[in-house]
């Protein structure tokens, strides 16, 4: 069997249970896939990407309304639209796997381990949505992720830029504050959600470590400076500034430079 061709497949399902235990399969049987170096698939066999379900609603992210998380039913909202980031982010992790031709094995092998953690993440909290009554698609989402991964598509220097390690590298920022909000709250299933997001902090500072690795090599190999392509880059696909506050201690374990963190805060 061929690991690009099959990424793509799974890359097409639109139940959230079978995309995810597809990812995790992939992953686990790795070692019996063959790699093909240039991969065009036909029209027919792209159909229609992301394959996603019918709920939840997609909104854009100015339509999203914001609640609380000292009720319970705020608490499920931030829930489930971290569960969709995680969704969106397994998607992601497998259009990189078949989308770009002549990487080195190691990048197809990384995205698809990705793939697979964002897939166990997402289990993760659908899993917890469902002991407070809700599941995935209960409430509206937005699709921020998916949109500057079809912005990049033709090119996978911006790719590796703007997504792993600029709109992923958010939520190494974000999510200590969304534990402290949880852990302020202080009820058991709140604490429970800041425990799951131990977890995917942890594994998210390795995503980004990948997608810093890549833009690097990348960059080397196409003679480009790696910082002040980025600010390139960020102009010519309209990513957003960040703003802070930064995870500084999280983004330097996840490959940013000093340079970098400078750049950042300037704003």
């Amino acid at each position: 069997m061929e690991l690009r061709q099959c990424a793509l497949q799974v890359l097409q399902l639109a139940d959230p249970d079978q995309k995810s235990a597809a990812a995790l399969a992939l992953q686990a049987q790795l070692a019996t896939y063959s790699i093909a170096e240039k991969f065009t698939p036909g029209p027919a066999e792209i159909g229609t990407l992301p394959g996603h379900p019918e709920r939840p609603l997609l909104l854009r992210h100015t339509e999203m309304a914001r609640r609380s998380p000292a009720t319970p039913e705020g608490r499920a909202v931030l829930v489930h639209a971290i569960a969709h980031i995680e969704f969106n982010a397994i998607n992601l992790a497998l259009d990189a796997v078949w989308r770009f031709d002549g990487m080195p094995t190691a990048y197809y092998h990384d995205w698809l381990r990705v793939a697979a953690e964002e897939a166990t993440h997402f289990e993760m909290l659908r899993s917890h949505l469902r002991t407070q009554g809700y599941d995935y698609g209960d409430f509206p989402a937005h699709q921020g992720l998916w949109t500057m991964c079809e912005k990049t598509q033709h090119d996978i220097v911006a790719r590796m830029a703007l997504v792993p390690r600029t709109m992923e590298a958010r939520g190494l920022d974000a999510t200590p504050l969304i534990q402290r909000k949880l852990r302020q709250v202080g009820t058991s299933d709140a604490l429970a959600a800041a425990t799951i997001l131990d977890t995917i902090l942890h594994d998210e500072v390795g995503h980004v470590a990948i997608g810093n690795h890549w833009y690097r090599w990348l960059c080397e190999r196409e003679g480009l400076n790696p910082e002040t392509h980025y600010a390139v880059l960020v102009r010519q696909y309209e990513a957003p500034r960040l703003k802070p506050p930064f995870n500084d201690d999280a983004r330097r374990r996840a490959g940013f430079t000093e340079t970098e963190l400078q750049w950042l805060q300037q704003g």
